[in-house]
């Protein structure tokens, strides 16, 4: 169930990389269980959001707040033991290991002993995962590993999944497969922040979304008003 806890707040975020202006005054909020789509073209600062977020990148001012704590800035575990588990753009699974391997180094069991998000649990959610459990990375299909690093992810125990464009290089088969389990995630009550230049199928799977034009949010609405949009349908949905 969603509340209007605000999980995550973005407040007048600029990031540089060297003397080039990537991200400017961004804001940005995310309650507990909504799911976010940003959308725009390549190049706009999307990907930079996310790893300024994840500490990856540095901005050079304005904060980031997570659960009303200021983590702007600070060192990737850091941000990461927050609860924030990011996907990155390649997907970043380890080709050495198996799927089992995969899974297991990154579970984090809760407080309590408990993982809400279990080996099993996960197995279960990602059944083509499971037909190749003994199977190494390198063997996955793009779309297998898609749902590998997704399914990592979640063995962390996040309060919020970071999705760096989750369709790129993906068949169109294994696109509708990948949404459909990012779809029934998000389902669930997990606190989605994704990056996709699909933007209809962002916006299908998510209950808002942003659009990032040169660095900058230029429109903020929820899904259905996004995808009513007539500057939206022109410039993203091809219509």
């Amino acid at each position: 169930m969603q509340t209007t806890h605000k999980l995550l707040a973005v407040d007048g975020l600029n990031t540089y990389y060297g003397h080039s202006h990537i991200l400017r005054d961004v804001n940005l909020d995310l309650p507990t269980g909504c799911a976010l789509g940003l959308l725009g073209r390549n190049g706009m600062g999307k990907s930079t959001l996310l790893k300024s977020l994840m500490g990856l990148v540095k901005p050079r001012s304005g904060t980031v707040n997570v659960m009303g704590v200021d983590m702007t800035g600070r060192a990737p575990y850091e941000i990461a033991r927050m609860g924030i588990a990011y996907v990155p753009e390649g997907r970043g699974i380890f080709a050495n290991l198996s799927v089992r391997e995969n899974l297991e180094m990154a579970a984090r069991a809760s407080a309590d002993g408990r993982r809400e998000w279990t080996m099993a649990r996960v197995l279960e959610t990602f059944p083509r995962l499971a037909e190749r459990i003994a199977m190494g990375g390198q063997q996955l299909s793009g779309g297998e590993q898609q749902m590998l690093a997704i399914g990592r992810a979640l063995m962390g125990r996040p309060k919020l999944l970071l999705l760096d464009e989750p369709s790129m290089g993906l068949a169109p088969l294994m696109v509708e497969k990948v949404f459909e389990l990012i779809r029934a995630v998000a389902a669930e009550g997990m606190t989605i922040l994704l990056v996709e230049q699909n933007a209809r199928l962002a916006l299908e799977v998510c209950t808002r979304g942003y659009v990032m034009e040169s660095g900058q949010i230029t429109l903020a609405d929820n899904s259905a008003a996004l995808l009513a949009d007539a500057r939206v349908r022109t410039a993203y949905l091809g219509e």
